[in-house]
């Protein structure tokens, strides 16, 4: 089986760089409801974060339920954790939402930390499983 060559978009205004991994996304809209001004599809380049400042971009960016969207900030590389209880939240039709720092042990063992908000798979139908990948669009998933 041939392996993909996975896309990486990057939108840097100098202080904070705009990171997004396309075969992630699931499409939820969260960034372009929240910054419209600087997430819009419908333009290209379709993340323009010189149109906002960095706080409110990273905030933004913070709720995206699948890790889609990340950011860099050039003064430091440094991982942020949240320091806040763990939530989970259903959505109609759609994945769990976790909300906080959480570990996943894969069956071989091997543990991945996710930040902030991740987005787990609940339709069965994930090509990157435990993790939400937008199947449950293509697959009528009713829950």
């Amino acid at each position: 089986m041939e392996e993909q060559r996975k896309i990486v978009k990057k939108y840097p205004n100098g202080e904070v760089t705009v990171v997004w991994q396309p075969e992630k996304c699931i499409h939820s809209a969260i960034c372009f409801r929240g910054l419209p001004h600087v997430f819009d599809p419908r333009k290209r380049p379709w993340v323009t974060p010189e149109k906002e400042t960095n706080e409110k971009i990273m905030e933004q960016i913070d709720k995206c339920p699948s890790g889609a969207l990340s950011y860099i900030k050039t003064e430091s590389a440094e991982e942020t954790q949240i320091e806040t209880e763990t939530i989970v939240e259903t959505t109609k039709n759609g994945p769990l939402i976790v909300y906080g720092n959480i570990s996943i042990k894969d069956s071989e063992g091997n543990i991945t930390k996710k930040h902030k908000v991740t987005a787990l798979c609940r339709c069965g139908s994930s090509e990157n499983k435990p993790f939400c990948d937008g199947s449950h669009i293509k697959v009528g998933f009713i829950a």
